[in-house]
């Protein structure tokens, strides 16, 4: 490799890594303050809101990620498809897919997931950007894995809530249309440690997800940072099901609350924008 590729391939990977991640930029920002004589044509109401205005014209003259330009790539360059039979598909499991892509993905690559039940643990890097995974149906196309926060890792320590998830994604401009993401641990006991059972995890920005079906008990969908809009979701769970430090709107879906020996209930649950008719 020349050490121009080196060069270019260090470029694109602050680049992206910029685009990732959308952080808070008044987090830990101590304005200067200003010490303010009071005259006696100046009310004390006058004085004490200086330091409001000051703090206005500062947040207004910040670049935040929350406004910046989405370069998203909406038109495929390539399709792959996945099937559980290898004579209908390029693949038999979806990590596969994804591995079979370049280690820095730049142009969108849809991935057709055909009807079945995929029992895998998927994860999408940092650098392979531009990806969908776009299923058969939600009642057709199900990803599922049942690891939970205190299932061993690879060194024999325990996964975490981040670790535990069926279906992670670490990469901007993600979209996922019509597929279930499951993590199939038992609903757990009140008041219990460590089940925390993540069924899909975004982190990244400028995610999309139309159709899909979020399946699980405690902290089903980690909606962890970025911008993300959800269009037509079902997600489910039992305790925390919707968390994360995202920015994310969800229109015109189905939040359901699921309780220990299979009872059920509707519940629309505060923290997020929604709009439309979520019921």
């Amino acid at each position: 490799m020349s050490k121009f590729q080196c060069f270019l391939y260090i470029v694109i990977l602050v680049l992206l890594l910029n685009s990732a991640q959308t952080l808070c930029h008044t987090k830990g920002i101590k304005l200067k303050r200003k010490h303010h004589h009071k005259q006696s044509n100046v009310t004390g109401t006058h004085v004490s809101e200086q330091p409001f205005m000051q703090w206005v014209k500062f947040v207004g003259s910040l670049n935040h990620s929350v406004f910046r330009t989405a370069k998203n790539k909406l038109f495929p360059s390539r399709t792959i498809t996945v099937d559980k039979n290898p004579k209908y598909g390029d693949f038999t499991k979806i990590q596969d897919a994804i591995d079979s892509l370049p280690f820095i993905n730049l142009v969108r690559v849809v991935i057709k997931v055909h009807a079945g039940v995929y029992t895998e643990k998927v994860n999408i890097p940092p650098l392979k950007a531009f990806i969908t995974i776009e299923g058969a149906g939600a009642d057709k196309t199900i990803v599922q894995w049942g690891d939970t926060a205190q299932t061993p890792g690879a060194r024999g320590q325990p996964l975490g809530t981040y670790g535990s998830a069926t279906f992670a994604v670490n990469s901007p401009y993600f979209i996922a249309k019509h597929i279930t993401f499951k993590n199939t641990a038992p609903i757990p006991a009140p008041g219990a440690i460590g089940k925390q059972a993540v069924a899909f995890r975004i982190s990244a920005d400028t995610a999309t997800f139309v159709g899909c079906r979020f399946l699980g008990a405690q902290d089903t969908l980690y909606d962890h940072f970025g911008r993300h809009y959800y269009k037509d979701c079902y997600i489910e769970g039992s305790v925390d099901f919707i968390f994360g430090n995202a920015l994310s709107l969800f229109e015109d879906g189905v939040l359901w609350t699921v309780q220990m020996h299979g009872a059920r209930s509707k519940l629309c649950r505060q923290g997020f924008m929604v709009k439309g008719t979520y019921r």
